[in-house]
């Protein structure tokens, strides 16, 4: 029976990745192109286009898993006009918020920009290269100023404070970039927990587990709100708040 159940775990991570890179291919490339050309509202058709396909992505790994269930409830859904933290336990995680939100950023490696087709994307979809090196380039300056205007339409910026994966599934030490992004726009932080996305593709393996018994779920664990002191309160003291929430 285990080597059924990994066989199995084979064909639909081949299903899978060829959904991801194939389907990409014939299916949504024409689709931002279209966009890049013909939307008057390119960035959020972008994110629109990558949301859609990421829910598809989902909903195929939701079918082809016996021992899979998916809890997502509207209150996740809902989210707008916010800085999303949440912890990170698996490389499913980005690409399950971004399925999530129609309108959506997130900061990603700059080195990412540079990759064909990938880094076209990540560009013309509005996310943010992070900096290297201490360092601030024109076009983060860029995007930072639309992000005003950005959270008052909607949207959504979210931001694993991590800065990395998690081994254990224990939160490790903040990073302050989502909560200066926070105060200064005055945006709510809404801190979200993600379960069972490790189970699913644990880190550092090829194969998804598709057989075992798994849930994936993302619940809200709680909320900064602006208020009279928003601007005014030390960014530290706004990432330990938010840290505290996962061990409350």
């Amino acid at each position: 029976m285990h080597r059924l159940n990994r066989l199995v775990d084979l064909l639909v991570t081949l299903t899978i990745w060829a959904y991801f890179t194939v389907g990409y291919v014939i299916f949504f490339s024409p689709i931002h192109i279209y966009a890049f050309f013909f939307s008057s509202h390119r960035q959020t058709s972008f994110q629109k286009i990558n949301s859609f396909f990421y829910r598809l992505f989902f909903g195929i790994l939701n079918r082809l898993s016996c021992g899979l269930t998916m809890d997502i409830p509207d209150d996740v859904r809902a989210i707008r006009g916010a800085v999303i933290v949440s912890n990170h336990i698996s490389y499913l995680d980005p690409i399950l918020l971004i399925s999530l939100f129609p309108r959506q950023k997130t900061i990603v490696k700059g080195i990412f920009f540079s990759v064909p087709i990938f880094g076209w994307v990540l560009k013309y979809s509005g996310y943010i290269p992070s900096s290297g090196g201490g360092t601030v380039s024109a076009d983060i300056l860029t995007h930072m100023e639309e992000l005003g205007r950005y959270f008052k339409s909607g949207g959504n910026l979210f931001v694993f404070p991590e800065g990395t994966r998690s081994r254990d599934g224990r939160m490790g030490k903040f990073q302050r970039g989502a909560f200066r992004i926070a105060r200064r726009y005055k945006a709510p932080v809404v801190a979200l927990r993600i379960r069972g996305t490790d189970g699913v593709f644990p880190p550092g393996k090829f194969i998804f587990h598709t057989c075992d018994r798994s849930a994936i779920s993302v619940t809200v664990v709680g909320e900064l709100k602006p208020d009279a002191e928003y601007e005014t309160r030390p960014v530290s003291a706004m990432a330990e708040e938010v840290r505290a929430l996962y061990s409350a």
